[in-house]
């Protein structure tokens, strides 16, 4: 067994944090509740029993957990509830889960140092501290019984919510100690269980969310209802940097049930807002609003032309970002040379629930219900506009409908944007702020436009010498609370995937050109990888074609040194049959990427008919450390698989004259159910601690579709995405 000091904390409630150590040290220290602070507010019924931040037991058995990282449908509660469970030995009947509220002090992302979450991190960085959190509940559980009993504690066995001493036959649920048990001190350490004891970690368990979601019941922030609440739709300007010159609000308030129109201005938005009793009501007056735009500092450029500039940025040095040996010098003297450009378009987040946050004004205070994923930078962007401390900003966090990023805006662009149209109109009544998928889609934010270009040096026996690869496009996190993450110019977003190229090169040369647009962007599923694990794995497979080498054989020469990497890519290729003899009609693409810690590999598979080829199949390997659970962690590689496929056939944000021309899912369209190929996912088998799986899949599958398009057709795919190419799949 393993033994997880607890340090206590003098004068602190019974709710007080488990407080974690840094993003490097992973010790977990326990702040316990107060002996003797039971809490009367029930009248007759037992205070609940809540021993530190993130457990809470009442006196009818039920165990709550309290979510510090927010449910977007990766499973994050369910992840953290078995966590506790696990080491409390509950039924995984008594689990719920409920959202923590907007406190840094007690629930910050042991990554981050803040309230949000992202990343991958929910249970990468919650592994200790949520079990540890159960430990503690059962010890004190435990030594309730013991005193109540008079027996030793070490005489009594926790089985399913049920405490037990077999010599004198007597037992007793949770509940029926929570009194006793919240009467004692916190105990200095507790014992984390043997891996070889887990009963609920590294099982299929129930999703905690499944009914609500499958019987509708499972409160969104469209969901949500209060009395008195209206409701603001946005006319955006079409163009980034335009402001409101003008409107003509007759009409729009001539819709029955629009309540007022008033133009504001936030630090990344601006615009005109209807406000009105519902939404449709809102959208009419919107319909009828007529606005004039100062264009006068508007970005006008295309698409086009910022590809062209690109490109050539691409074939000049750029600020370094890693030097091994000399590129340079090995380029000059290799026996053949090699290169590659890459192209990579914006891309929207598409969450299938669009944006939407509901704010109340009080006087020096806020309340909003959002599906929030970054609790601290909203409550510090909200506390500055209305000019209160950020904790008098209440949030509610409940259920979001997907993000993929974008909901955990690091300038907390709509959630600002509500609260200052509230302002502007000077309401106290709730508002909700709607955006539809077209507002989105048109004046949101994105996944950056990158082009790398990578040139290789070979030795007279087809050996990699010398690689040079450079990199151009805008930084994640300048000019955000994440700008301190950049170290000598360089945003670590930006070139992850690069800067940390596992292959085995004796020369390499990575530079990074940052530009500067007013195209507002941010983190989107996999972030920096997206971009960065195609390039590498494209240029790979290019390297083995010209040499005549096999693009698993090559791979593995290379990884030698990372003999996790090799593993997982040979698991592989044997549930693939990549060695096997095939035909001319079934063509395998491979591609491997480690990020957030995780390893994956995936191997698409390529039918060749009359018609055309299709994406018959996709082989998954992942290695993301102990699954906690396997059915959660296969669900988020089918995820990512498909999150990755749409934006790899189809996804493209483009701009004419500076107006972006995509809308709605007709003109950016996602993979639907019937388009999916068979996903086979395999998860390695491991003891390690977790490490991330909501977003390591999704960079990997566009680099394997390309490299086996590539191999059915002999022509590199080196731009993105396909469809723009005239590549399309029956």
């Amino acid at each position: 067994m393993n033994l997880r000091r607890v340090e206590g904390i003098v004068n602190v409630s019974r709710r007080d944090v488990l407080r974690g150590g840094t993003a490097l040290t992973l010790s977990v220290a326990l702040l316990p509740a107060l002996p003797g602070c039971a809490d009367a507010s029930r009248g007759g019924a037992a205070a609940p029993f809540e021993p530190n931040a993130f457990v809470r037991i009442t006196d009818d058995g039920i165990v709550t957990v309290i979510s510090k990282h927010v449910e977007l449908g990766q499973g994050a509660h369910t992840g953290l509830a078995t966590l506790v469970a696990e080491e409390l030995d509950a039924d995984w009947s008594q689990i719920r889960v409920e959202d923590a509220p907007a406190d840094a002090q007690r629930y910050a992302n042991l990554a981050f140092r803040l309230q949000g979450t992202g990343g991958s991190t929910s249970l990468a960085n919650s592994y200790e501290q949520f079990r540890t959190a159960g430990a503690t509940a059962r010890a004190m559980l435990v030594a309730a019984a013991a005193n109540r009993w008079g027996v030793a504690a070490d005489e009594i066995t926790v089985t399913a919510g049920r405490i037990e001493h077999a010599p004198s036959g007597r037992s007793a649920g949770f509940g029926e100690l929570v009194a006793e048990a919240a009467q004692l001190p916190v105990p200095g350490e507790v014992r984390l269980k043997d891996p070889a004891d887990f009963r609920l970690i590294g099982r299929p368990v129930t999703r905690v969310d499944a009914r609500a979601k499958s019987t509708g019941t499972a409160i969104f922030t469209q969901d949500v209802r209060l009395p008195g609440m209206l409701t603001a739709v946005v006319a955006h300007p079409p163009r980034f940097g335009a402001t409101v010159k003008s409107f003509d609000a007759i009409a729009a308030k001539a819709v029955k049930g629009v309540h007022d129109v008033v133009a504001f201005e936030t630090p990344v938005h601006r615009g005109v807002a209807v406000i009105a009793r519902d939404f449709w009501s809102a959208r009419k007056g919107r319909d009828a609003l007529k606005v004039e735009w100062d264009e006068t500092n508007a970005f006008k450029r295309s698409s086009a032309d910022l590809l062209a500039e690109y490109r050539a940025l691409s074939a000049k040095p750029g600020t370094p970002v890693r030097r091994e040996g000399d590129a340079d010098a090995a380029l000059a003297r290799a026996a053949r040379r090699l290169e590659a450009i890459y192209e990579f378009p914006f891309l929207a987040h598409a969450p299938m629930e669009p944006l939407n946050c509901v704010v109340r004004l009080g006087d020096g205070e806020c309340e909003i219900w959002n599906g929030d994923q970054l609790q601290t930078g909203d409550q510090a962007a909200l506390g500055k506009l209305l000019g209160i401390p950020p904790e008098k900003v209440k949030i509610n966090t409940v259920y979001a409908g997907g993000s993929f990023g974008r909901r955990g805006n690091a300038h907390s662009d709509y959630v600002v944007e509500a609260a200052a149209i509230a302002k502007a109109a000077g309401l106290t009544v709730p508002l909700k702020l709607v955006w539809t998928r077209e507002d989105d889609m048109r004046a949101g934010f994105y996944r950056p436009m990158y082009v790398h270009r990578i040139e290789a040096g070979l030795d007279r026996a087809g050996r990699i010498v010398a690689w040079r690869h450079r990199i151009v496009g805008q930084s994640l996190v300048a000019g955000t609370l994440f700008a301190p993450l950049i170290r000598d110019g360089v945003d670590p977003t930006s070139v992850e995937g690069v800067s940390n190229l596992p292959y085995a090169v004796p020369n390499l040369s990575v530079d990074l050109h940052t530009t500067e647009l007013p195209v507002t962007v941010q983190f989107w599923r996999a972030v920096g990888s997206t971009h960065t694990a195609f390039a590498v794995e494209c240029f790979i497979d290019e390297i083995a074609r010209a040499t005549g080498a096999d693009p698993y054989t090559l791979r593995r020469e290379l990884l030698a040194a990372h003999p996790r990497h090799v593993a997982v890519l040979d698991a592989v290729a044997e549930r693939s049959a990549w060695r096997a003899a095939r035909d001319r009609n079934r063509i395998l693409g491979l591609a491997i990427h480690e990020s957030f810690g995780s390893v994956v590999a995936q191997v698409a598979q390529l039918a060749r008919t009359d018609a055309g080829v299709t994406l018959e199949k996709v082989f998954c390997v992942v290695d993301c450390g102990l699954a906690v659970n396997p059915n959660v962690v296969a669900m988020q590689m089918e995820s990512g698989i498909g999150y990755g496929l749409s934006a790899a056939l189809s996804g493209a944000i483009t701009l004419r004259d500076g107006i972006v021309e995509q809308s709605n899912f007709d003109d950016y369209p996602v993979v639907r159910i019937d388009q999916m190929p068979d996903i086979d996912v395999h998860i390695m088998p491991s003891t390690n601690r977790p490490s991330g799986v909501g977003e390591p899949a999704t960079p990997v599958i566009a680099p394997a579709l390309a490299n086996a398009l590539a191999a059915a057709n002999g022509r590199p795919v080196r731009a993105l995405p396909l469809a723009a190419q005239g590549i399309t799949l029956t």
